[in-house]
């Protein structure tokens, strides 16, 4: 290789340094308005350049976006907005759209499930506890932000046929994830590579050669956990059960008390996990996509569900796995 993984994605990171009000330094042309920001991340998250939840502001990894963007398309301005600003515009011309609350989705829906994994157990699903959690994860954002979109609406009360405004982004759909599908090794995906840095919350996926493929924020482990080296991913597989143990989630040591959970995009590792040569080391979903970057695992690297889910499409066992 002409230049290592891990070298070309410390340069993007060092270019990116984390920054959670925002671009600073050489950034330019970077938008205020919200409807446009929204638009410009709408069209990050289509390209997957993940740049965390869709709110329309400013954050870390909007900007972390913008940069890998910007690097795996050749562009020699890597902190210029406005090549992403004019390609988002003539993709993303709406920003949002309107959704309508099917019947189909309450099943996944299930108001009084607890949180102490010890009554979790008894529960057949890890479902959304509102239908507004269901919404927020299935346009990629958060509680709060559709509540800011929908002023006029009681949205703890959504109901069948009730009408919300959510971002025009394509949609995780909860339904299509099929129950314990397992992705073989593939021919050109068991070839790319995934390097994930811990220290900027960055997963990223190359070609074999080195071309940049996609870029998601993630949570990584504790420190003391985190398996740094070079792995190779060993399964992929949907909506797992979870050994939930408190003692190895704290100390890394199995302990004598645990509960299998059922699967479902409430369990602690979402709704997909993908498990490297590290044992009991994988990436997989979450059950809070709004904490993704700001909060620690016990040793596993988290994404958002919506962005786990796209994991087989760019990587499949046999690929390499660089933690660093």
């Amino acid at each position: 290789m002409r230049l290592s993984l891990v070298l070309i994605f410390t340069w993007i990171c060092l270019a990116a340094q984390a920054q959670d009000t925002g671009p600073k330094g050489n950034a330019a042309n970077v938008p205020t308005d919200r409807n446009k920001i929204l638009q410009l991340q709408i069209f990050m998250d289509k390209h997957l350049f993940g740049p965390g939840k869709l709110d329309g502001a400013i954050g870390e990894f909007t900007y972390k976006a913008i940069v890998n963007y910007n690097f795996a398309r050749g562009h020699k301005d890597i902190y210029n907005w406005s090549y992403a600003l004019a390609e988002a515009e003539r993709e993303v011309p709406v920003v949002f759209a309107a959704f309508k609350i099917r019947s189909d989705l309450m099943r996944y829906v299930a108001p009084d499930l607890p949180m102490d994994p010890e009554d979790q157990v008894k529960f057949p699903y890890m479902a959304y506890r509102s239908m507004l959690e269901l919404v927020a994860e299935r346009f990629h954002t958060e509680e709060e932000f559709l509540i800011k979109i929908n002023p006029d609406k009681n949205l703890a009360k959504l109901k069948v046929n009730s009408l919300i405004v959510v971002p025009n982004v394509s949609s995780f759909r909860i339904e299509d994830v099929k129950s314990m599908a397992s992705f073989k090794a593939d021919p050109a995906l068991s070839k790319n590579t995934i390097v994930v840095d811990t220290t900027e919350r960055i997963a990223v996926v190359y070609s074999p050669t080195e071309k940049l493929l996609a870029a998601f924020p993630i949570t990584p482990g504790k420190p003391e956990f985190i398996p740094v080296g070079s792995w190779k991913l060993m399964t992929m597989m949907t909506t797992p059960t979870f050994r939930y143990d408190k003692q190895f989630l704290e100390e890394g040591v199995r302990g004598k008390e645990a509960f299998q959970l059922p699967p479902g995009p409430n369990s602690p590792i979402g709704i997909i996990w993908n498990g490297i040569s590290k044992s009991g080391i994988g990436l997989h979903g979450t059950a809070s996509p709004k904490t993704i970057g700001r909060s620690q695992s016990a040793g596993c690297v988290r994404f958002a569900n919506w962005d786990a889910i796209r994991l087989p499409s760019l990587v499949r066992p046999g690929a390499k796995v660089i933690v660093r």
